[in-house]
């Protein structure tokens, strides 16, 4: 079985695992997950990730939630642009999460980051998922 969109498969083991109040969870890796996954710890919507595994095909992105109050940080987490139907967006008309209280992750041509990050560094790019 093929996997046609394996970002939104990455983002509803998330959701998945957060409902179940699951500590971690280990999701098969790529170059992208791993950037996506370093956004999120950086902004503070996940405790740390590492990536297990001693070949390219048995890799795995094991991931730690993070909870305050018994409750998920992340309340929110949604894929915005799909294989179906790419969204694209200048620094101009860079979507903002919640007015500024969640964030977009962008991959532009300098990396994975923040939405707010490729604002300030006047750059656009694909807008992956939302984050609040």
């Amino acid at each position: 079985m093929s996997m046609s969109d394996p970002i939104a498969d990455m983002l509803t083991r998330i959701r998945n695992a957060q409902a179940v109040n699951k500590a971690q969870v280990s999701i098969p890796t790529s170059n992208l997950k791993s950037a996506i996954a370093s956004v999120m710890q950086d902004e503070g919507y996940i405790t740390s990730f590492k990536i297990d595994g001693d070949n390219v095909a048995n890799k795995t992105l094991t991931i730690k939630l993070k909870y305050y109050d018994n409750k998920p940080v992340i309340e929110s987490l949604e894929r915005i642009s799909k294989p179906s139907m790419r969204l694209y967006a200048s620094k101009d008309n860079m979507p903002s999460v919640l007015n500024g209280l969640g964030i977009v992750i962008v991959s532009t041509p300098k990396g994975v980051m923040t939405g707010q990050a490729a604002k300030a560094q006047n750059i656009g790019g694909e807008v992956l998922c939302s984050v609040s």
